[in-house]
């Protein structure tokens, strides 16, 4: 992983991200590492300025599905969550997920 990706794997990090939406919007990058769309979502995600919170399901599996619970978006790979304000106000998954769009929402919620 690129070194603006921070690693979502417990659930204390989870709470930390929701925290820190109270300041300032955070992106979840919710990542399967055996889909070709979800790696074609990461090479996206790697033109965005600032840090990615990735959650790969494959090992969070349990944190993806709290994440669902905690927001109400159904799980789906690959999948964005712009988090403020401890809630999810921005989501996109699948060929939906790029750069642009997801820089673009970052903006209008700072």
């Amino acid at each position: 992983m690129g070194n603006k990706f921070f690693r979502i794997d417990n659930k204390a990090a989870l709470e930390s991200l929701l925290t820190d939406s109270r300041q300032k919007p955070v992106i979840v990058f919710k990542h399967s590492n055996a889909c070709s769309i979800s790696a074609r979502a990461y090479r996206e995600m790697e033109k965005l300025e600032g840090q990615v919170n990735i959650l790969e399901v494959q090992s969070a599996r349990e944190i993806s599905r709290e994440l669902a619970n905690l927001t109400g978006i159904r799980h789906e790979t690959p999948q964005v969550i712009v988090l403020r304000d401890g809630k999810a106000v921005w989501n996109a998954s699948h060929f939906d997920v790029t750069a642009g769009d997801v820089a673009r929402a970052m903006k209008s919620l700072s």
